[in-house]
């Protein structure tokens, strides 16, 4: 088991693990912990009452934080020659077609999104071996497949964010910074809580938040009340 740093252990004092806190309670204390060198990102865990196995009961999908995450995202896109300029205008931090898709083969991955014209799916479909276990593969469903590629680009830079379940029902969604005031981290999980609730299976059975915790990266977790959040859940 690897040791806690002596910054993790006296920010764990301030958290009691018997409690479940409301959002602003939560985050109220995580404000407290004792700063640390770079600017720390809020992170949001769901464990879901759904069974992955089944198609009906897995989550994916798009939305935006009204405060943004607070990240820089780069984008690639790969689509027709005619709208690699737009997309570069458009803030793509890479941007092509064949050749992309060979250099993607390659093994370069320096991209936390991409996203392609519908036009050249069935040329990116051949790296699913290389982008499907890490989460890269464009998507319909993830609003990453678009024939509007500049408005999708435009998009994720401003802060949309994509959720989706893991083989253990767990979603884990980054919703801001250390540094965002307090209404506007309150604002960002309370919209990613709507969202995730309103997303729930209708196939699912039982309770469907089971746990909810909120955290710093680096940071021990603050578990959450999902009853006295957004209604019942």
């Amino acid at each position: 088991m690897s040791k806690k740093s002596k910054r993790y252990v006296e920010c764990s004092k301030l958290v009691d693990s018997e409690k479940l806190y409301s959002f602003k309670d939560a985050l109220s204390v995580l404000k407290s912990f004792p700063e640390s060198k770079f600017d720390e990102t809020v992170e949001m865990h769901f464990n879901l009452g759904i069974d992955p196995r089944h198609s009906d009961q897995q989550l994916r999908g798009t939305f935006s934080l009204p405060h943004g995450t607070g990240s820089s995202v780069r984008v690639a896109v790969i689509t027709q020659d005619d709208l690699h300029q737009a997309a570069k205008d458009a803030g793509a931090d890479e941007v092509g077609s064949d050749d992309l898709v060979e250099k993607i083969s390659g093994g370069w991955l320096d991209f936390d999104i991409l996203i392609a014209s519908p036009n050249m799916m069935a040329k990116v479909g051949r790296l699913g071996k290389i982008l499907g276990g890490k989460g890269l593969m464009p998507s319909p469903k993830s609003g990453t497949v678009t024939p509007d590629v500049v408005k999708a680009i435009a998009e994720f830079k401003k802060g949309k964010i994509e959720y989706r379940n893991d083989k253990y029902g767990n979603i884990h969604l980054k919703v801001g910074k250390r540094s965002f005031d307090d209404n506007a981290l309150h604002e960002n999980v309370s919209e990613a809580m709507d969202v995730i609730l309103k997303a729930k299976p209708s196939k699912a059975k039982g309770v469907y938040v089971k746990s909810l915790a909120l955290c710093f990266t680096q940071g021990p977790v603050i578990m959450i009340d999902p009853l006295n959040q957004k209604g019942e859940a």
